[in-house]
Parts: structure tokens; C-alpha cells; sequence
């Protein structure tokens, strides 16, 4: 069997397998909520554990209190939640990489050390987007009262 013919079998047989465990694990409100408390528990673990993540919830507390104070419009609010959203959402996926990759390479390794520094960089690509975001809305508002 050459390399393709046996890369493609063994697809068909995860693909047969995967099947099969989904026909013997049908659709349940149950394990549905069950899925909510392992991502409530992921969230309390970051939250817990993850001192970056502190950070990021004392800027958005900040810019809550922020959008109160200055009246912000609907669409600003949409934008600011959007922003806000995107990178916790970021944080976590991080904090996730670095756990995963510290599973997998206990020991140092340039290729771990660079997937951590990729998943880093995306929460600082989402951040300052999100400060942006937050210029691009408060700095009129901050200039007024000048």
C-alpha cells in the first residue's frame, strides 16, 4: 500500500470511528449543560490563575465606567463590548496554548517557546485593536471637556 492509499484509509477509519461514537452519543439537554459548566470552569480557572487576565478585566471595568460616564451611543457600545469580548476571548485562547504546550513540551524547546510567543502576540494584536477602538471613541469625548 503506498503512503497515500494507506493516509487515506486511515482517514476513512477515524472518520468510521468518529461516526460511530456519535451514533452512540445522541443529542441530550444534559450533557449540553454539561459542556456550559466545563467552559464556566475554564473561565473561573483563567480568572483565577491567569494574572494577565486580571489586567484585562480591570481595563474593561474601566471602560464599562467609562462608556456610563460619557453616554456613550448603542453603536459605540456595540463596538466597546465587541472589543472587550475580543480580547478576553484572546487571553483565554493564550492562557489555553500555554497550558497545552507546557503539557506537551515539559522541557524547553524552541518550537514551544515560539507557539507561546505567536498566541501572546495574538492577544497583543487584540488589544491594541480594542485601544483603538477605544480612542476612536472616547478621545472626542475627553477633547470636549478640555
Amino acid at each position: 500500500m503506498d503512503i497515500i492509499s494507506k493516509f487515506t484509509h486511515e482517514n476513512d477509519q477515524k472518520k468510521i470511528g468518529l461516526m460511530k461514537k456519535l451514533e452512540n452519543n445522541p443529542f441530550s439537554l444534559k450533557s449540553r449543560f454539561k459542556s456550559f459548566g466545563y467552559a464556566f470552569n475554564g473561565i473561573v480557572k483563567t480568572v483565577k490563575n491567569e494574572h494577565n487576565f486580571w489586567i484585562h478585566l480591570v481595563v474593561m471595568f474601566l471602560v464599562i465606567a467609562f462608556g456610563f460616564v460619557f453616554q456613550v451611543s448603542v453603536t459605540e457600545w456595540v463596538f466597546l463590548v465587541f472589543s472587550i469580548g475580543f480580547v478576553l476571548t484572546a487571553e483565554i485562547f493564550n492562557s489555553a496554548i500555554e497550558v497545552l504546550t507546557d503539557f506537551v513540551s515539559p522541557e524547553h524547546n524552541p518550537k514551544a517557546g515560539l507557539t507561546k510567543d505567536m498566541a501572546a502576540g495574538a492577544v497583543l494584536v487584540s488589544a491594541v485593536t480594542a485601544a483603538i477602538i477605544g480612542l476612536i471613541i472616547f478621545a472626542p469625548k475627553l477633547l470636549e471637556l478640555l
